[in-house]
């Protein structure tokens, strides 16, 4: 099988991004230096905000910088590319359909891998920005794998936002009650599962060493993609303990 290299669309954030190379490196079974994979990393942190502009408050759109950044990873040797921000993904399709290689999807990943994870689920809860709630990308792709889509009340998205944007993406601690707060009143709708569809969401999960079945993340199961579609192998429990 020819080498494969990814090509990351990154930072959007940048501390999401750098956690997505290690959370790679640390899952693959490997060795040697020779038998991890080969990265192309734009880590752009000046990408503007996507849910800002989702919502209409602000002009700026990302989505031109992000083809162009996407055409540069290809141009660089990316084989594939992958892009660890649920957001940026309400612009998706205008951006494979401006390169050749292809984009895995972390939506569409995350949701599958939920489906094949989780016994009986009918149900599964979604943290997120505001930009991809309103936006519906998580909904619409739940609801093509006939399964209900549950999303925080008014005041937990604004406690989510306020987790995002004031305490991650601004590098301060993240309130890990009103974290777990968020997670139990999902699982309360019911739902059998609760996804982090927020990539900073993921760093709270890091950094608080959570391991739970229940709580899915999306940018761990994007890591996984990428291992298997670069033709490598996930590391063992054994192996990572």
């Amino acid at each position: 099988m020819k080498r494969k290299t990814v090509g990351i669309l990154g930072g959007i954030g940048p501390l999401s991004t750098v956690y997505f190379m290690e959370m790679i490196i640390q899952m693959t079974k490997a060795e040697t230096d020779q038998e991890h994979i080969d990265m192309i990393v734009l880590n752009h942190a000046g990408i503007p905000d996507r849910t800002r502009f989702i919502l209409g408050l602000s002009d700026e759109n990302p989505l031109d910088v992000m083809v162009a950044d996407a055409r540069k990873l290809e141009r660089a040797g990316a084989d594939f590319i992958v892009i660890p921000c649920n957001t940026a993904h309400y612009f998706f399709d205008k951006i494979r359909q401006s390169v050749r290689v292809p984009i895995l999807n972390i939506v569409e990943e995350t949701v599958d891998y939920a489906v094949k994870t989780v016994p009986g689920l009918t149900s599964l809860g979604v943290l997120a920005t505001d930009g991809t709630i309103e936006s519906k990308t998580y909904q619409r792709v739940c609801e093509a794998r006939g399964i209900r889509c549950e999303v925080p009340d008014a005041e937990g998205r604004a406690v989510n936002m306020r987790i995002i944007y004031d305490q991650v993406k601004a590098g301060k601690p993240a309130d890990i009650g009103a974290f777990l707060g968020l997670v139990e009143s999902l699982k309360q709708r019911p739902c059998e599962a609760v996804v982090l569809g927020c990539t900073e969401l993921s760093v709270v999960k890091r950094d608080h060493r959570l391991k739970r079945p229940d709580i899915i993340d999306s940018l761990e199961v994007l890591a996984e993609s990428t291992i298997f579609a670069c033709g490598k192998q996930l590391k063992t429990e054994t192996e990572t303990a």
